[in-house]
């Protein structure tokens, strides 16, 4: 079986996108050094881009969940597999998300910030898929919302595949 892509955000438009959320960071992080935290491995382009356009001083640190393995479906089993080093204790924390579809990896990394106590804690996502939401989740910072379909490229992958291109496509398989 082989993937075929179809073109669902056009570099141009995440770039946009990326340029609007970090100056709405810069705005309510003036003065301030907020701690931007990636949740790897789909976060780590979008987090490149939003901090060069973010043009304020800021840490960054990294956190990775694992619940999708290689399927197109989250499996519902959160795992972290390597946790921040970073105490966060009165921090300002952005948690960086690429996308946000069930809300179940999500709220898994939200509790264990707040367990941290940050002196707040905002998320930025690249793309949301609400339609599919288990969880609730508060994004503070959205960038694209697509309604369905398994998402490559921009650095969202399919079993480690596609997080090269430049935008962001949705997968669909071939028979």
């Amino acid at each position: 079986m082989e993937d075929h892509l179809k073109l669902l955000f056009p570099p141009e438009e995440i770039h946009l996108a990326v340029t609007r959320l970090a100056n709405e960071i810069r705005r309510d992080f003036a003065g301030k050094m907020p701690l931007f935290i990636g949740i790897l491995k789909g976060s780590f382009i979008f987090l490149s881009d939003l901090v060069r356009a973010s043009k304020i001083p800021l840490e960054i640190d990294f956190i990775r969940a694992i619940s999708y393995g290689s399927r197109h479906v989250s499996s519902g089993d959160v795992r972290i597999t390597k946790d921040i080093e970073t105490d966060i204790t009165n921090r300002h924390v952005i948690l960086v998300e690429d996308i946000v579809d069930t809300g179940l990896t999500l709220n898994v990394i939200v509790e264990r910030m707040k367990a941290k106590n940050p002196a707040d804690l905002k998320i930025c996502a690249l793309v949301e898929k609400h339609i599919r939401r288990e969880m609730p989740v508060k994004i503070d910072y959205l960038g694209l919302s697509a309604k369905d379909g398994f998402l490559v490229g921009y650095g969202l992958d399919y079993n480690e595949k596609y997080r090269y291109l430049p935008g962001i496509y949705i997968i669909e398989k071939q028979v």
